[in-house]
């Protein structure tokens, strides 16, 4: 195995460009058939950890399948994903990448954009086959409002 540091990052850039042009199929071309994901936020409030999304690959695929029906907001998202760190363990063939995140959402009617969420990744990323996948994307977030009708993943 070679591990390559910017094989890792691009995965990880890709990702963001692809959902940012909500290609699913194209995003989950990047995922090991294993790939689990996550949307967790803090709640001081009531001083705990809150699962906002938690699906595997199959529900994941289901919900990009049925966004057309839901009643969402369509104002795109850009992801702005900075790797901070990939720690690889050469001896289970992965590396886990901690990436800051900021996600921008630009309004449809008049065009503003507004920074909609802040967070980080924390990937598990296989290293096994001829290419980076994403194993594990956990996505915790700082922002804890995000509206109504956002479906898709940040």
């Amino acid at each position: 195995m070679n591990t390559d540091r910017t094989a890792v990052e691009e995965l990880i850039y890709d990702s963001c460009m692809l959902l940012d042009r909500n290609d699913y199929k194209g995003f989950m071309a990047l995922c090991h058939p294993q790939f689990h994901y996550k949307i967790v936020a803090y709640s001081p409030e009531i001083k705990r950890e809150m699962a906002w999304l938690d699906h595997d690959r199959d529900e994941l695929e289901n919900l990009f399948n049925t966004l057309p029906k839901h009643n969402s907001d369509r104002s795109p998202l850009t992801r702005n994903a900075v790797v901070y760190k990939v720690a690889v363990d050469e001896g289970r063939q992965q590396a886990d990448v901690v990436s800051a995140l900021q996600v921008y959402r630009t309004a449809l009617d008049g065009g503003a954009t507004q920074l909609f969420a802040v967070g980080k990744y924390f990937d598990t990323v296989s290293l096994a086959g001829d290419r980076p996948k994403l194993v594990n994307r956990k996505v915790a977030l700082d922002t804890r409002d995000l509206g109504w009708g956002y479906h898709v993943p940040l």
